[in-house]
């Protein structure tokens, strides 16, 4: 056997090992305690538990509600046998009987009964609408579910697309300026899924569009990181805010650029490299192996508090990059990740998680906020996706089964 193919194989069978830790706590802990919190006729899904594992009644933010409808498409796929087209099928019928207005665009957050509480629209919440049709309309026949999805993106275009300058309307809520480079890329993730479930040269089209505004706009030449405010001509916002550097939407931004470039996008792969390189080099902190929250673009630290997100950004850029180059450095650096990412996942109730640790290692007493469990489930579809894609390289042809991507 060549060296490399064996440093590869031994590679893939470390991150087998954490594939098959996350995929039991994803499983057998996190997924019922999230499914047995009542849900009523409303069909709604739980905007945060406290740390025992009650619900925490509140207003529901769409985006969570759209988030949760992701998160148990992805874990139906993955192979959860817990009642998620039930949760799903719920969840959808809440998002298009009460989560559009008569405009056509979505809501921002239900009340506990599932009525409009505050009917605002916010791109934000748009983006993660998409995202929840596309994975849904891949596991229903329901036609107005991808319908719904294809409205809302030609409303976008023809309501909120700045004609020049590609950038979108942000909506109703955010003051701007300054203007955020996060409503577009949760937009692109939404283009790529609508592509991935209807085909479609217009989501294509979409998502190049998102693409070629990040690293026209968004990306700082000077050193490859990407900026989070810009002025209404999309150039960094005055003065110490337009040096802002969030390391979790670097690795998330690579990620997406992982799949476009595996897709043919010719600066994929380059834009990854050079985001991933400023986030690993400036936002992780080595004394307790995780991402922080922000840094300047001279690598400064701004905020060395760290989140549990932008832990599951740095591991899915690791594998999506291990996945392109073979490199067992990237399968290295998905190990420190998870690691990483461990350590919120140790909460009081196994299947919650923390969310705030602070610079010296404390943690911040909330709820857990049911909004990361979009982001815990995506980077542990990613791990195990990443483990069967290359098991299945190394198999014989005639032995290969079907993906669960299919």
């Amino acid at each position: 056997m060549h060296p490399q193919s064996a440093q590869r194989d031994v590679a893939v069978e470390k991150l087998a090992g954490i594939a098959e830790e996350a995929r039991t706590w994803l499983f057998e802990a996190a997924a019922p305690t999230w499914a047995a919190v009542d849900r009523d006729k409303a069909h709604l899904f739980p905007e945060r538990l406290t740390i025992e594992g009650r619900d925490d009644p509140c207003p529901h933010r769409l985006f969570v509600q759209s988030r949760h409808v992701f998160s148990y498409c992805e874990m139906g796929r993955l192979g959860w046998n817990g009642p998620w087209r039930e949760m799903v099928e719920g969840g959808v019928d809440l998002l298009l009987a009460n989560g559009f207005r008569a405009d056509g665009f979505c809501i921002h957050e239900f009340c506990p009964d599932g009525g409009v509480f505050d009917g605002r629209a916010d791109l934000y919440d748009q983006a993660f609408m998409l995202l929840a049709l596309a994975h849904a309309g891949r596991h229903s026949s329901r036609a107005e579910i991808l319908g719904a999805a294809e409205a809302l993106g030609d409303l976008l275009d023809a309501r909120w697309r700045h004609p020049t300058l590609g950038r979108m309307h942000e909506g109703e809520i955010a003051a701007c300026p300054p203007f955020r480079q996060n409503p577009h890329m949760h937009l692109l993730e939404g283009y790529i899924a609508m592509h991935a479930t209807a085909g479609g040269a217009q989501w294509r089209r979409r998502a190049q569009e998102m693409a070629e505004l990040c690293s026209r706009c968004f990306v700082d030449p000077a050193t490859g990181a990407l900026l989070e405010y810009f002025d209404a001509d999309l150039r960094p916002a005055a003065g110490e805010e337009g040096l802002i550097v969030e390391p979790g939407h670097c690795f998330e931004w690579a990620w997406l650029f992982e799949i476009l470039a595996a897709q043919g996008l010719a600066d994929g792969a380059r834009l990854s490299d050079r985001m991933t390189a400023f986030a690993r080099r400036h936002g992780v902190c080595p004394a307790r192996g995780v991402v922080i929250n922000e840094v300047l673009t001279s690598g400064v630290t701004r905020n060395g508090d760290a989140r549990l997100w932008p832990q599951t950004e740095r591991l899915k850029a690791a594998l999506a990059r291990f996945r392109r180059t073979g490199d067992p450095s990237e399968a290295d650096e998905a190990l420190a990740a998870w690691t990483g990412l461990r350590k919120f996942l140790e909460a009081p109730r196994r299947g919650l998680w923390r969310d705030k640790l602070r610079v010296d290692g404390s943690w911040i007493a909330e709820p857990a906020p049911g909004s990361s469990l979009y982001h815990i489930t995506c980077a542990v579809a990613e791990l195990l996706d990443t483990v069967e894609a290359a098991r299945r390289r190394a198999e014989p042809a005639g032995d290969r089964g079907v993906s669960r991507r299919g």
